[in-house]
């Protein structure tokens, strides 16, 4: 069965992907980029490449959505799988099911500084970050040799994250990027429990190795792990073959300091119902 380790863009998915790959794919906590492969993502090219399908339109690989699940839960194990996708329907195609899916942990960020991440990974002014963040309608895809694969429905950020907290098929866990980086002992002691009670796990909180893959996926390391042997999902700058760091700002990624007062004002006023309700506000 899946669990999902779900969010908007640029919320900290990947970094609780890290810890979590180390927590659960390591012997002591180790890490290195390698363990993220244990947590794909999903929808991606991958699972749709081999279909015979001309997936003319974006949207055309959703029918397979469901059939690609399937397929992996064949396995009978617990797959952790990272998504942004909206958990909605696409012409009468659901995200997922209860078949399917055990239970999800949904990354939610203030959005003044998902915004600036936005900014700098899509190489985006912040104001159209802004408008990325408005769109309910938004999406992201791949086109390849005529073929559009690993299409995502983002919808908006209030509406993404609606689809999630607010389903009724499974089991959701909301944790705030915030408080990964303020305390996170005890956030990822959170995550880690939910899913021992989602999964019936009758393994005891290993203490000593959660500190460990804390240690082990410091900002400065996995950023230092880059600068040293680069990163696959690392964005590309625009109509060139250079990748653009991917463990850009981390903590420093401060919206106080980098946003101008118009567009601060301009978020909370879009926001600031999410805002008020999430304590951003």
């Amino acid at each position: 069965m899946i669990i999902w380790i779900a969010s908007y863009p640029k919320s900290g998915n990947t970094w609780l992907r890290a810890l979590l790959s180390s927590y659960y794919y390591s012997s002591n906590g180790e890490f290195d980029f390698t363990l993220l492969n244990n947590i794909d993502a999903f929808p991606s090219e991958r699972y749709f490449k081999s279909y015979p399908d001309n997936f003319e339109r974006p949207e055309d690989t959703c029918k397979y959505w469901l059939k690609e699940q399937e397929k992996i839960n064949k396995s009978k194990k617990y797959t952790f799988l990272k998504t942004h996708n909206a958990l909605c329907k696409i012409n009468n195609n659901i995200f997922t099911n209860k078949e399917n899916s055990l239970g999800a942990v949904y990354v939610i960020r203030d959005p003044r500084n998902i915004v600036t991440s936005l900014s700098h990974h899509y190489q985006l002014s912040t104001k159209d970050a802004l408008k990325f963040m408005l769109d309910k309608k938004k999406a992201t895809f791949v086109k390849k040799n005529g073929r559009y694969v690993a299409f995502q429905p983002l919808l908006s950020w209030p509406l993404n994250q609606s689809t999630w907290l607010n389903n009724k098929i499974f089991p959701v866990l909301t944790i705030k990027y915030e408080e990964l980086i303020s305390e996170t002992f005890t956030t990822l002691t959170k995550v880690i429990n939910f899913i021992n009670k989602i999964t019936k796990s009758k393994s005891s909180t290993d203490r000593t190795k959660i500190i460990n893959s804390i240690k082990n996926c410091e900002f400065e390391k996995l950023k230092n792990l880059e600068d040293k042997q680069g990163f696959s999902e690392a964005p590309y700058k625009k109509n060139t073959d250079e990748q653009i760091k991917f463990f850009n700002l981390g903590i420093k990624n401060e919206w106080r300091n980098i946003l101008d007062s118009e567009i601060v004002k301009d978020i909370e006023i879009k926001f600031e119902k999410e805002m008020k309700e999430l304590g951003y506000l």
